[in-house]
This record gives structure tokens, C-alpha cells and sequence, in this order.
């Protein structure tokens, strides 16, 4: 746990009342650190674009900072981690989007800084069809040596089958949940994600005294897509989770692709969907992901070449 006078200000962050990570973000820069934000005077940031009178929040300093005292002993009492948006182990990619959160608490030290860390997910009715192609899919990435990172949402269907795969082919997992630290949901999903944070780690914006709010697991999609360098979607609906994951990672301009499904078939109309419009790439087997990412020669050996001797 960092031994800064600066945590306290850094996490307090988290308690103000609807300022969110963009705003946070506007005020730590006029600022000048997270510090500064508790000196300034509140219309002073009231002036700030977009701030206004959400600046007149930061007024009942005493219980934020309370909040914020209490969080860092549950940190500290259940040993877990944390990380601030301009600290050098933040993920450097989630750091390149704009609506990155600007605290991150995880279970693990955990190293999210990967050469390859890929997000796969999908349907929470997952079919036969969905977890034979995610199964396949996670499974060859490991046989063909890729030391890929696997994230995932810890919800039901595809989600919960991709760290369970990854897990089982001894590769790294990350659970994105959509509560603190503090509360598993699914519940069903307790003994998983023990397992998780021992072969990766669980991640979370949210604080331990964050109750769980439907708009948590929406705004956690941002962060399974922003983490990684590109997105799968195994199966999907017309609407869903999924989708919008997709959408947030075409907007950080990565890599999204789906798996094709038959015409008709309700859990493939998303993915079909996607392809169709040009927001995903049609993928068959990890092949695509080897080739699209360029990962084709990163875990095989390549021939020496004969050295010429120049006269």
C-alpha cells in the first residue's frame, strides 16, 4: 500500500458525489493534485467547464474523508492493491481512454501491463455452440504458446466460461466486477473468483461501500474493453452488454471480433449483427487473432539468417 500523504486526497476522489472520472480528472489538472482539489475553494471550481455547481459536493469534506479512511483500512486489512490513473502501474492501456477511472482496486499484484491481454465476452445464456467456441478458442491461444491474459466480466454464460478455460490452460485471468472488493455477484461465482485472484486477479473501480447499482455493471464494460487489446464477442443477442462493449472499443479504437452464428439463431443476431456492419471482424479460430494483432512470429522461433561478407 502506498506510503504517500497524497492516498488519503487519491481515494477521497472516489466519494465525491457525481463528479465521475472525466470531471475528476478536469479538476486534478487546474488543480495540480488530488490534494489540491480538497484546498481549493469551491468557486473557484465551480468555474471549471462541466463542474458548475456539482463543485458545491466537495463542500462535506469531513464524511469523504471518513469514507476514505475507511476504505484504505479495508484495503489494508484484506491485503489488496490499488492503483491511481497517474501512477506508473496503472494499465497503460486503460490510462490511453479518456473515461478511464481514476482509482483502481484489485485483489493481487497483479501486472496489467502484458504484452497480450485480450477481453472475451458474450450472452449470459450462453448455448452448447457458445462454450465449445470459447472453450476452443482460449484453449488453442495456450497450446500454440500465446501467454495470453484473458478478461472477462465474472457474469454468467460466456463470461464466467472464458476464466474458467483460461484457468484451466494455467493462463492469467482478470474478473472486471461491477462491486467492491467486498461483494462477489453472481454469488455463485464466490469459489471462482477465489480462484481467479490467485491466477490473476479480481479488478474493480468500485469502492468496498459502493452499494451494487444496476449503472456499476454498465460503466465496468469501459474497463473490460479498455484494459485489453482487443475484444471477443463468442455470442450475443440483438441487445446486450456485449454489444456495448463492443461499441466502447471501437470508440478506443481497438480490435473488436465476433464469431458468426446461423441466420435466425436468437444468442448469434449481435455477433452476426456486428460483422455485418462493419464494427467486428468475422473470426473462425485463434488464427484471426494471430494474424489481426500480429502475433503470428511473437512465440516462434525465426531462422537465423547467413551473415554476407560485404567487400
Amino acid at each position: 500500500m502506498e506510503n504517500s500523504n497524497d492516498l488519503i486526497y487519491k481515494i477521497a476522489l472516489s466519494f465525491i458525489p457525481n463528479i465521475g472520472s472525466v470531471n475528476a480528472k478536469k479538476i486534478i489538472s487546474i488543480a495540480g493534485s488530488p490534494k489540491g482539489v480538497f484546498d481549493e475553494k469551491i468557486n473557484v471550481l465551480s468555474k471549471i467547464k462541466g463542474i458548475g455547481k456539482k463543485a458545491e459536493n466537495l463542500k462535506n469534506k469531513k464524511q469523504i474523508f471518513e469514507y476514505a479512511e475507511r476504505e484504505i483500512e479495508f484495503l489494508i486489512k484484506n491485503n489488496y492493491h490499488y492503483s491511481f490513473y497517474l501512477d506508473e502501474k496503472y494499465p497503460h492501456r486503460l490510462k490511453n481512454c479518456t473515461d478511464a477511472p481514476i482509482n483502481l482496486f484489485y485483489s493481487s499484484n497483479f501486472d496489467f501491463n502484458k504484452s497480450k491481454i485480450i477481453s472475451v465476452v458474450g450472452t449470459r445464456k450462453a448455448t452448447d455452440y457458445g462454450k465449445d467456441v470459447c472453450n476452443k478458442l482460449i484453449t488453442e491461444l495456450a497450446e500454440n504458446n500465446h501467454n495470453v491474459t484473458i478478461v472477462s466480466g465474472l457474469a454468467y454464460g460466456i463470461d464466467v466460461c472464458s476464466h474458467k478455460v483460461a484457468l484451466k490452460n494455467n493462463l492469467d485471468t482478470i474478473a472486471v466486477m461491477g462491486t467492491g472488493l467486498n461483494r462477489i455477484y453472481p454469488a455463485l461465482h464466490k469459489n471462482i473468483a477465489h480462484k481467479i485472484s490467485e491466477q490473476g486477479c479480481l479488478l474493480t473501480e468500485f469502492t468496498s461501500q459502493r452499494p451494487p447499482e444496476k449503472t456499476n455493471f454498465a460503466r465496468r464494460n469501459r474497463v473490460v474493453a479498455g484494459i485489453s487489446d482487443a475484444t471477443i464477442i463468442v455470442e450475443s443477442g440483438a441487445k446486450g452488454g456485449s454489444l456495448i462493449t463492443a461499441d466502447i472499443a471501437n470508440s478506443y479504437n481497438r480490435d473488436v471480433f465476433a464469431f458468426p452464428g446461423k441466420i435466425g439463431d436468437e444468442y448469434s443476431a449481435g455477433c452476426n449483427k456486428l460483422i455485418k456492419i462493419n464494427k467486428a471482424a468475422l473470426i473462425e479460430s485463434y488464427k484471426d487473432i494471430e494474424y489481426i494483432l500480429g502475433w503470428e512470429t511473437s512465440h516462434k522461433s525465426i531462422p537465423q539468417q547467413k551473415k554476407c561478407l560485404l567487400i
